[in-house]
């Protein structure tokens, strides 16, 4: 009778056991995977909330009535300049658009919409080109352009001067495989701020025979007059 008592006790003792042992695996399983569940969630918002979307893939928004832009110079003469205007790709090695010398990509100022883009080789190419270019450019329109390889060998005074009238500070002393990038517009009254210019120099060059890319981006108030 002893051994038959002491047998059922340890069955019900056993069977306890099992019983609290698959409890335990499964609420233990069950929180890991709430857990794991939350920490994706978690992860997914905090990595939304660090990388906001801006047009042109700027680092902040435009205000109202402003229109955000990218502009990015070649490097050397291998990798080829970009033009973004209001999250538009304007001329780029992907739409097969750009080339050699100076990039110049033509928008309405009021409206955005774009007007024209054309390349212009500024080392064995026609200036007389890029001189007509520049006179038919009609007041309120924004120029934006990019260099690639050889921005200035062809530059003569006259279209040095259309680039001034524009808005620009650094063409006058733009030169052989300088990088340069700019945006100015037909009717300025001031010299833009949207410029920037880097000097063609072995010394500091990071690309041998010509220095490094230049990448500008901002926003360039519409016109409303």
């Amino acid at each position: 009778m002893r051994t038959a008592g002491l047998i059922r006790y340890l069955a019900v003792f056993f069977t306890l056991l099992g019983t609290w042992f698959i409890l335990q695996m499964y609420f233990d399983q069950t929180w890991k995977a709430i857990s794991l569940r939350s920490w994706i969630g978690e992860a997914l918002h905090v990595s939304n909330w660090q990388l906001p979307w801006h047009k042109c893939g700027n680092h902040k928004s435009c205000p109202q009535n402003h229109f955000a832009f990218k502009i990015i110079s070649g490097a050397a003469n291998v990798v080829g300049p970009s033009i973004c205007f209001d999250d538009m790709v304007l001329m780029s090695s992907v739409k097969n658009n750009i080339g050699r010398g100076l990039n110049i990509a033509l928008v309405n100022g009021t409206n955005g919409q774009l007007l024209n883009v054309d390349t212009f080789d500024m080392y064995s190419g026609d200036i007389n080109k890029l001189d007509t270019f520049l006179q038919e450019v009609k007041h309120g329109t924004i120029v934006l352009t990019a260099s690639y390889d050889d921005p200035a060998t062809k530059m003569n005074d006259k279209v040095r001067a259309h680039f001034t009238e524009l808005g620009s500070s650094h063409v006058s002393k733009l030169g052989f495989r300088d990088n340069w990038v700019f945006l100015g517009a037909k009717g300025l009254k001031n010299k833009s701020p949207f410029e920037e210019y880097i000097k063609n120099n072995k010394t500091t060059n990071k690309y041998d025979s010509w220095p490094e890319l230049l990448e500008m981006e901002g926003c360039a108030p519409r016109k409303t007059d």
